[in-house]
């Protein structure tokens, strides 16, 4: 059995709010027999609750040691003053690390590619296997999405942390099925690449023993099934990269239909799309507020369908891995994918409808002919959905895949 040590900035639990992934991963490797120490940092705006101080803490079972680091808002210096302070505290902590925890396995899995240098220095203090886990492709996110130059600092010193990581892991773990092909084109060997996507938590998904949704939400599914209504429901964060304004001009096209989205979430974008649905006097959109993670089973499970949804960009093309998808497909419900990506499991296994991230005709269209398709047939598609969860994403393998790649210790002081 492995001591792993887990940095992940941004890790957080059910209870805290995103991110979700090292959680779970953790949770399955202490069941599987391994030891895990979750390193993070005091301060996310993914959590909806952040630790209270610095130092260890235990949630679950798994020790997480908090690294004090400032609040911030936005993407700009404060942020990354917060990931900067947060590499120094892994430097400060290294030789702590390699000498009392001794780890087997040092996984750098911070979105931002910057802990892999402490992360190594750690590894090779204690003859660790160095693994670096990709989440986002960084530079090349904030370079496409945000149209930073490859020139400007910040994205030259991201650039470095990512090629010392393709040159120096041992194991390259990415949930982008398809990032291997550009990492390929930093150093990394391909031989080092494994898949390892997001996973499905099953045993969240018995709805005897979910919680209650809150009282408002409770109360708009049921004016919902009193009205009659045909209800695409989307559930997560309202972004531009989330592409919602796409739904309201498929809303305008199906006013005369049963059809009723219900947005469930927040998110810097949810303002303005509140304005234009009033503007448009949209009576067929409804806006919700974001539920805790532990009633999501039982929203979902008041949906006709459950809709999916990334603006047209190129960086996709290296695929996508959204958590949503996942608790989409245990919901066991008929999915709509607005979305042009490296992988489509939708279309590939026929769980509802796929169209372009750009068309609203088509989006329109979709829910229209999926409304009115016989009910036997939108539950088989929410049967195959949930079978797949089950049979390809259920964490506890998805965990032991990536175990496999604890093995073989290093030489001390090696490269």
């Amino acid at each position: 059995m492995a001591r792993v040590l887990y940095i992940n900035h941004y890790a957080g639990s059910p209870e805290m709010g995103m991110e979700f992934r090292p959680y779970y991963m953790a949770r399955e490797w202490q069941r599987q027999g391994h030891e895990v120490r979750i390193v993070a940092s005091t301060f996310s705006h993914l959590r909806s609750r952040n630790p209270s101080a610095p130092g260890e803490e235990v949630i679950d079972g798994i020790t997480y040691d908090w690294i004090k680091t400032r609040p911030y808002e936005g993407n700009g210096g404060g942020r990354i003053l917060n990931m900067l302070t947060f590499v120094a505290g892994l430097y400060r902590r290294a030789n702590r690390y390699a000498r009392e925890f001794r780890p087997d396995a040092v996984i750098a899995s911070s979105t931002y590619p910057l802990d892999i240098f402490p992360a190594h220095r750690i590894a090779r203090k204690s003859g660790a296997r160095l693994i670096f886990e990709v989440h986002d492709l960084w530079p090349l996110s904030p370079m496409e999405l945000g149209q930073m130059s490859r020139l400007h600092p910040f994205i030259v010193t991201m650039q470095q942390g990512e090629d010392y990581a393709c040159k120096h892991a041992d194991v390259v773990v990415s949930m982008l099925p398809k990032a291997d092909e550009h990492l390929v084109t930093r150093g990394m060997s391909a031989s080092k690449f494994v898949y390892v996507p997001n996973g499905a938590v099953l045993e969240d998904w018995d709805l005897d023993g979910a919680p209650p949704l809150p009282a408002e939400h409770a109360a708009a599914l049921a004016r919902y099934k009193h009205e009659k209504r045909f209800v695409v429901m989307y559930a997560g964060a309202h972004g531009l990269l989330n592409n919602m304004a796409l739904v309201l001009e498929a809303a305008q096209r199906l006013t005369d239909t049963s059809v009723l989205f219900c947005l469930v979430g927040q998110g810097p974008e949810k303002a303005s799309l509140q304005n234009r649905a009033a503007e448009l006097h949209l009576s067929n959109v409804d806006f919700l507020p974001a539920v805790p993670k532990t009633v999501v089973p039982r929203l979902l499970d008041g949906a006709d369908a459950l809709f999916l949804s990334f603006a047209p960009q190129p960086l996709f093309r290296f695929g996508v891995s959204p958590n949503k998808l996942l608790d989409y497909m245990m919901a066991g419900k008929p999915i709509i994918a607005a979305m042009r990506a490296g992988n489509d499991p939708i279309a590939d296994h026929a769980l509802g409808a796929s169209v372009a991230p750009d068309d609203p005709d088509a989006l329109a269209t979709a829910i229209r002919a999926l409304a009115a398709a016989p009910e036997l047939e939108r539950r088989r598609m929410g049967e195959r959905g949930q079978k797949l969860a089950r049979e390809q994403y259920d964490y506890g393998p998805l965990a032991r895949h990536f175990a496999d790649q604890f093995g073989g210790r290093r030489a001390r002081g090696a490269t």
